[in-house]
């Protein structure tokens, strides 16, 4: 359980953090597309990124162990490994937003 706690806390902390470099890149941004634009850029999708690696290889770790004893749950550990996608995609999304706005 505090595993747990652990692995949501960090992935929240990594998102703030990404957040963050975008907040730092979006004000560089006056000054013509600086460095801290493009590395507000990288945070917003890579800190997401590594969070959501290290959060689906535990999600797959145990959902294989879910599926090898209940097959009926093939389904419900497919969801749970797309979830933490979403935050790479939302990173995504911010990266874009940084070079069109």
């Amino acid at each position: 359980m505090v595993r747990k706690a652990v692995i949501i806390l960090g992935a929240i902390l990594v998102v703030i953090l990404g957040l963050t470099g975008v907040a730092f890149a979006e004000e560089a941004a006056q000054a013509a597309r600086s460095w801290a634009l493009y590395l507000g850029a990288a945070l917003a999708i890579g800190l997401p990124a590594l969070a959501t690696g290290y959060a689906q290889g535990k999600i797959g770790a145990a959902g294989a162990g879910a599926i090898a004893e209940r097959p009926e749950m093939t389904g419900t550990v497919i969801i749970m490994i797309a979830i933490p996608e979403t935050a790479v995609i939302l990173g995504f999304v911010v990266a874009i937003l940084l070079f069109v706005l």
